[in-house]
């Protein structure tokens, strides 16, 4: 729902004047802004390593010599005791086995992995802080929001309609006829009501808009 501003008081990127005019001040820019720091929360959550990489880095300092170690053998046994021309050969199976037990792709997959759900998570407006945070996403059983806004769609909608003495598309009609013009959320709600209901409504006779601050929301 919008929110009333008074002279002083502080907005953001992406906010939308509904009514009247304003003059504003930019007081951070380039990476001072909202969306600066965004992009530097996922690049570091991009380059973070969770637990399960440090131990991809431990088993692949391992690995690889041990990997090295066995195609070393082969190039020697085949080119000791393999058929003509043992070289040829020799060399053939010395990158057979580099390539069937490359340790590539276990220290490629974890960090490919983190950009590419850090990315995606942040395309659907979920910022994910580090790479062990989602690691441990895989154990949430529950989630909790702090506010509608983070569920709801920034856009009010007229959901059901309780009309006493009048029909339920009168009610709509005159409703709409009345907003009609008006920039308000709500108002532009009851219009899109009566689109839907294929209801033709008509201009008023006048219409004045008044800010109106209530107490307590």
């Amino acid at each position: 729902m919008p929110v009333e501003k008074n002279a002083g008081d502080s907005v953001i990127g992406g906010t939308v004047n509904k009514t009247g005019a304003f003059r504003f001040e930019a007081t951070k820019v380039g990476k001072e802004t909202m969306l600066s720091h965004i992009i530097e929360m996922v690049q570091s959550a991009q380059g973070s390593k969770p637990p399960i990489a440090r131990l991809a880095d431990v088993i692949a300092s391992y690995f690889v010599p041990a990997v090295i170690g066995i195609a070393a053998i082969t190039f020697v046994v085949w080119y000791a005791f393999g058929p003509t021309p043992a070289f040829t050969y020799a060399v053939l199976n010395f990158i057979a086995v580099l390539i069937i037990a490359c340790p590539c792709s276990l220290g490629l997959a974890t960090p490919t992995s983190i950009m590419v759900g850090t990315g995606k998570g942040a395309e659907n407006g979920i910022l994910i802080r580090s790479g062990e945070a989602l690691e441990k996403a895989h154990t949430i059983t529950a989630v909790v929001f702090d506010k509608t806004g983070t569920l709801t769609k920034g856009k009010p909608e007229v959901t059901d309609v309780f009309p006493r003495g009048i029909g339920a598309h009168d009610l709509i009609f005159y409703a709409a006829s009345a907003e009609k013009g008006s920039e308000h959320p709500l108002g532009e709600a009851i219009i899109r009501k009566a689109a839907e209901d294929n209801l033709k409504i008509v201009d008023p006779d006048s219409s004045r808009q008044f800010p109106v601050t209530v107490s307590g929301l």
